[in-house]
């Protein structure tokens, strides 16, 4: 809070805008007790000249695979529907312990497997700007909340570009860090390889608070870097690349091609570096990506069995296996079993070696090129998505909108920091993004060069 307000006027302000938004299914749940109880408490901290902590008053949503102890988390799914959390989130306890504020849990894809936020059990999320539209997913209710003004910041989870993606349908920020820069301590694990939590917000400055106080190691994951304490100096020009097949692709819509485009060229003229690479494995991207990411999610959604908790059919079951069979076909949604029988199928005796051993060599590929990359270049420039957001019911085929992740799913492949910044709107008035890449570990850079174009963009030259 900046003094101008109390955190008890703050979150009286968002729940209001969260009553009158709720027609956009944005939320599963609102703390609205909870929220007003923390506020006064701050309060009374701020007026007693005690010492605030960085994120003191802020307004955060967390998405519905984050856990937070004593409070309900179900992935969007039928199968944890009244699931209890018995502990928190690494992320969630940070965010408290710097005296945030949580005010709810966020509506999302079904264990984050969509890239619209149709899939949830409790119905779909609307886009604030046209409602007709989807928000983007797995994290549209996190990216909407932002959007419409519901909550400050919020926390949401990024396996494939579900924090970016919904970024650009809605005009905000959002940023996957880099794989092990945040414990998935408490996160609801879809491809633990891949998943990382992300953050969304209106600017970068609010995505770089947030970041410096979530990231860093932590007993509770292993695979956690220590945060980065050196802060690139600033130079006058960068060397940024782009794919040359990425912003030539048949499924790029026209209008972003050619803004990027036109954007790269800006860049250019005021003294950066922007050139064309060769990126051959392009068209090996997604399938790559949903091999593995569909073989890990068979393993990690085997523990939803109905035996110790989740879902349960009230209809006595004659042996174990009509449980699983009740729980699972009961319990998931399509697009989860979907998934689960790919990955199930990939992993199979006959199939293994020509499908999850053969993507696997091509992620070493993918990590390969992307370091010989990082040694010439500052940044990668890509689309954030091939198409601004379309209609809720548009898109049926599976496969059609599996192949729309084509841009944000390399990020995750490598394990790389990514960004959408909202640069752009076409002439029906929908914002989309353009997508921004540096190396590993190296995100207070990113969030630099983000600055940088985000200002160029936006300067009036």
């Amino acid at each position: 809070m900046n003094g101008q307000t109390t955190c008890v006027e703050a979150v009286r302000h968002y729940l209001d805008k969260i009553s009158a938004s709720s027609h956009l299914n944005a939320w599963l749940e609102v703390y609205e007790v909870e929220a007003l109880e923390t506020a006064a408490l701050l309060d009374k901290q701020r007026h007693s000249g005690s010492p605030l902590g960085r994120l003191h008053g802020v307004i955060v949503g967390i998405k519905d695979v984050i856990c937070h102890k004593d409070h309900k988390v179900s992935a969007a799914s039928r199968v944890l529907e009244n699931f209890t959390s018995v502990y928190s989130a690494t992320a969630t306890d940070r965010l408290l312990a710097d005296e945030a504020i949580i005010i709810g849990r966020q509506n999302c894809d079904e264990f984050a497997m969509g890239s619209s936020n149709e899939n949830s059990a409790y119905g779909p999320v609307r886009n604030a700007i046209d409602e007709e539209r989807v928000p983007g997913g797995s994290s549209g209710g996190s990216a909407v909340a932002v959007q419409a003004g519901m909550c400050m910041v919020s926390l949401g989870s990024d396996t494939g570009g579900s924090v970016r993606q919904p970024a650009d349908f809605c005009g905000i920020v959002g940023m996957k860090p880099s794989y092990g820069s945040i414990s998935r301590y408490g996160l609801i694990a879809y491809a633990s390889s891949f998943d990382q939590i992300g953050i969304l917000a209106k600017n970068v400055d609010d995505v770089k608070l947030v970041l410096d106080v979530i990231a860093g190691a932590d007993e509770f994951d292993s695979t956690v870097k220590q945060k980065p304490s050196h802060i690139p100096a600033l130079k006058k020009s960068y060397r940024f690349c782009y794919f040359q097949n990425a912003l030539e692709h048949s499924s790029l819509d026209p209008t972003i091609s050619e803004e990027i485009k036109g954007f790269i060229k800006k860049l250019t003229g005021e003294g950066h570096t922007v050139e064309p690479v060769a990126f051959d494995l392009l068209d090996y991207i997604v399938p790559t990506y949903y091999v593995l990411t569909t073989a890990e999610a068979s393993s990690n959604l085997s523990r939803y069995d109905g035996v110790k908790y989740g879902y349960r059919n009230s209809n006595k079951e004659n042996n174990l296996n009509e449980l699983y069979q009740q729980t699972r076909s009961e319990g998931f949604g399509p697009e989860v079993k979907r998934r689960i029988l790919l990955g199930t199928f990939v992993l199979s005796a006959g199939y293994f070696d020509a499908y999850f051993t053969k993507a696997q060599k091509v992620r070493r590929l993918l990590v390969d090129k992307t370091l010989k990359i990082f040694e010439e270049y500052d940044a990668i420039i890509l689309p954030t998505v091939p198409t601004p957001a379309y209609k809720i019911g548009e898109k049926k085929d599976p496969v059609e909108i599996f192949l729309a992740d084509i841009y944000t799913v390399y990020a995750n492949l490598v394990g790389i920091p990514a960004i959408s910044l909202p640069l752009f709107k076409n002439d029906k008035g929908l914002p989309f993004g353009l997508q921004l890449m540096s190396s590993q570990n190296n995100e207070l850079h990113l969030l630099s060069l983000s600055k940088l174009l985000i200002n160029l963009r936006f300067s009036g030259k």
